[in-house]
């Protein structure tokens, strides 16, 4: 998500940059603002309803209003159908799902209030449009949160509110350790160390592109659906993959 803050920043959007650790959010305020541009912190739990409506009611107070929401809010823990806790499974489809559909209400209720034409972007993944073993709550509730993209912008494209997602895949972390060093939060990264039996050692031989996606390029992918360029998309989603989802299964990238 930082790399989505920063490039919404610097195309000259205000941020509230919102996390259940308050510390954090503050953290990456302070970097945007160090930047030069305006941004605040809040904490807050976004399975509850209470929090994100105080949430947003700080970001009107100092801003006017909501133009653009960004859902991205994830909990990971690798397990499968066959060791997964119902606690933690509902505990992660309601961080994922509950609480873009909790943020996506109000904001929307407050973007028609205000005649708003906004754009809500939901962060999905790779995971959720392919089968990963031992990642069953967080795939299951990211592929949900495909057909709440769909619905939701059915519903709301009629007061000119365009909902679309954004889906990125593994990442090169080189950018994410410069960035989380900068902003003086915690790394390694919630997935690091955490990998399903099978998987590649070198996650970018399975990307047609032979390469990862960056943080950056998340950023300015959704900078383009936030802004006027993309005004006759919604209920879509935006791979930024490398090409991996679109990969036929038994071929493998850069072999002969």
């Amino acid at each position: 998500m930082g790399g989505i803050a920063e490039e919404l920043a610097r195309e000259g959007a205000n941020l509230v940059c919102a996390d259940i650790r308050a510390d954090y959010a503050e953290k990456c305020a302070s970097a945007i603002v160090a930047e030069g541009y305006d941004a605040m912190g809040v904490g807050c739990d976004v399975t509850d309803e209470d929090q994100v409506v105080a949430a947003i009611s700080q970001a009107t107070e100092r801003f006017g209003g909501v133009d653009i929401l960004v859902n991205g809010a994830a909990v990971f823990n690798f397990k499968g159908v066959l060791n997964m806790p119902v606690d933690e499974w509902r505990r992660q489809t309601d961080i994922i799902l509950t609480g873009a559909f909790l943020f996506t209400k109000h904001v929307a209720h407050l973007m028609i209030q205000q005649n708003r034409k906004g754009n809500i972007i939901n962060i999905i993944s790779t995971a959720g449009h392919q089968g990963e073993p031992g990642n069953v709550g967080y795939g299951t509730a990211k592929a949900g949160l495909i057909n709440f993209t769909r619905s939701v912008a059915m519903e709301l494209a009629e007061y000119g509110i365009r909902v679309n997602s954004l889906t990125p895949t593994a990442t090169d972390q080189s950018e994410g350790r410069e960035r989380a060093a900068r902003w003086g939060v915690d790394w390694p990264a919630p997935r690091s160390g955490q990998r399903a039996a099978g998987l590649l050692p070198d996650a970018s031989r399975g990307a047609p592109l032979l390469k990862l996606p960056s943080p950056t390029n998340y950023g300015k992918a959704a900078v383009f659906l936030a802004s006027d360029d993309s005004e006759m998309i919604t209920g879509f989603d935006l791979r930024v993959d490398a090409g991996a989802i679109s990969r036929y299964w038994i071929w493998s990238p850069g072999d002969a």
